[in-house]
């Protein structure tokens, strides 16, 4: 297509204003920025402008409780987008603009987590085909992105049994408060789902389940803390595949204390204490979107059980992670992916319905490419007899140097040698704490000799510099050091991420301990580690410092299988 007018209902809205934003790039495009105050949709409009915006750009004041057909008449959009909500909260004739959009031949789609309007929506369907028109509904992560998720993970499986998954969005993403209006109303409530292969019902905010997103080689999200939400994969996945037995979806919002306080008020609610949470929306909304710290990065998850082709129980999943302010325009990229689309001459097929099928992965991962964000699969099957770097890296141990992979294919002993370089802190402290693990003193051009040996999954790295020698234990981690490599020194445990790129592997410390307690992250050592390969050799560079003592030890050479 030569041009395109798209009409964004809540334009200037938390999730409306982020798909204009991804669309603002499209010169084939004119975006109509609609809402209620046509003043607050002029200066999001400017804001785009000073942004160089390439998409032309219209201000539209649109209330969808007035006459709407006149405003559509006026707009004349090929496409509608309502980005407005909360969808569980529109009057009792929810679907006028739908109708609307219907009566006038304009594609429609909507941004919907409710899943009751999403599912209400395919009453429209023989009409919707019959006038040429397609009305999608809950284009957004949920279902949308989890559908095709549980596709890619469902290939090659003779039987789907369970779906799990989650969103954890990023502390400073900033929600809108129709989401958390929409939260607070079935916060405590019964929510319909599957369960044990019948319908059941969970309680919303109150099931909770942890689980680590690591996609494979890289910086894994922390542990997070997920808790049921309402959205419509709980009915919509078990249309598309009727054999599933569980569906259950999650949300993971961090702080993790203000998650907690949550789940707490909504126990409230089954006890009767009150019977809603939604007049604490307003509370809710100041809490999430002011008091925020941690890491500035989310991500998404979905896993499944089910059986292969000989019957074997297996446990694929789909991991997500979005860096920075990338995260929050994930919920629009389904959005974005069918204009796009449709203005590269795929009109979507006529007829109304849940966008369980309208997109796979590979349209979401072709946006992905453009921003920060990182997706892999884990197959939840990894062999205990393979060595433990390939286990913990799955695909991405391939993408690893030669040296670098042969240095981890271990089988039961190896031995290798080379030289090094080694730097030690000058500190009592740093002292005192280098000769408690046994690391070597300072020197240069020392030689060294390393045997790695393999024992029930484990693996013990000895290690000696011009005759002294430490020692440590490396295992798969679990509990606070899922997905993490864990490496013992006596005492001390440490939980460190293998992340893969640019030809070597970073090893990052994420967590700690000592005696099995959990020490504050700010006691977790710091620097740079990392692995690679040079003129056929395997390098290592290791530095180890404390925040408030300094460097430790830095050592860096190279090795090669003793002859």
């Amino acid at each position: 297509m030569r041009e395109m007018r798209v009409l964004i209902v809540g334009g200037y809205g938390t999730f409306g204003g982020r798909l204009a934003q991804l669309l603002a790039d499209e010169s084939r495009l004119t975006l109509i920025i609609a809402g209620r105050a046509r003043d607050r949709a002029e200066a999001f409009c400017a804001d785009l402008r000073r942004r160089g915006s390439t998409a032309r750009l219209a201000a539209l004041a649109f209330d969808r409780d007035g006459d709407i057909g006149r405003a559509l008449d006026a707009a004349r959009p090929a496409m509608v987008v309502d980005a407005s909500g909360p969808f569980q909260f529109y009057a009792a004739d929810p679907y006028r603009l739908v109708e609307a959009c219907l009566a006038r031949g304009i594609d429609y789609l909507d941004l919907a987590d409710g899943s009751a309007f999403v599912a209400g929506i395919t009453r429209f369907d023989p009409a919707a085909k019959a006038r040429g028109v397609a009305l999608l509904s809950g284009v957004s992560s949920f279902p949308v992105l989890t559908a095709a998720a549980v596709r890619r993970l469902a290939r090659g499986l003779a039987r789907l049994d369970s779906v799990t998954g989650g969103i954890a969005p990023s502390p400073y993403a900033g929600v809108g408060r129709n989401v958390i209006r929409a939260i607070a109303s079935y916060a405590g409530q019964p929510v319909r789902l599957v369960r044990d292969g019948r319908p059941a019902f969970g309680r919303g905010l109150i099931e909770t389940r942890r689980y680590t997103i690591a996609p494979p080689g890289r910086l894994p999200l922390r542990p997070v803390r997920f808790s049921l939400v309402d959205v419509p994969d709980l009915a919509a996945l078990p249309v598309l595949w009727p054999e599933l037995k569980s569906v259950w979806i999650g949300a993971g919002p961090v702080p993790e204390i203000l998650h907690r306080a949550l789940n707490l008020l909504a126990r409230a609610v089954p006890l009767g204490l009150v019977r809603s949470l939604a007049p604490l929306a307003p509370l809710m909304y100041a809490a999430i979107n002011l008091l925020h710290w941690g890491e500035h990065r989310g991500g998404m998850f979905v896993a499944v059980t089910g059986a292969d082709a000989q019957g074997r129980t297996v446990t694929p999943s789909w991991h997500m992670i979005a860096e920075g302010d990338d995260g929050p325009l994930i919920p629009a990229m389904a959005a974005e992916a069918i204009i796009r689309r449709r203005l590269d001459g795929q009109r979507p097929a006529p007829g109304a319905r849940a966008a369980l099928r309208d997109l796979d992965l590979a349209d979401y991962e072709a946006l992905f490419a453009r921003r920060r964000i990182v997706s892999g699969v884990r197959d939840g099957a990894a062999d205990p007899a393979l060595p433990l770097y390939r286990r913990l890296l799955g695909d991405a141990y391939a993408t690893l140097p030669a040296p670098i992979q042969a240095m981890h294919d271990l089988a039961d002993t190896l031995t290798v040698q080379g030289r090094a370089s080694v730097e030690r802190g000058s500190g009592f402290f740093a002292r005192l704490i280098a000769a408690v693990i046994g690391f070597p003193p300072a020197g240069h051009d020392l030689p060294v000799r390393v045997v790695f040996t393999r024992r029930d999954g484990r693996e013990i790295w000895q290690r000696t510099f011009a005759g002294r020698t430490f020692r440590s234990t490396q295992e798969e981690g679990r509990g606070r050091f899922e997905r993490l490599l864990c490496e013992r020194f006596g005492p001390f445990a440490f939980g460190i991420a293998l992340v893969a790129e640019a030809g070597r592997l970073n090893l990052v410390v994420r967590d700690c301990s000592a005696f099995g307690l959990p020490l504050p992250r700010a006691f977790a050592p710091v620097g740079t580690a990392y692995e690679s390969a040079a003129d056929g050799r395997f390098r290592f560079h290791v530095e180890i410092k404390l925040r408030l003592i300094g460097l430790i030890v830095r050592y860096r050479g190279w090795l090669s299988r003793a002859a």
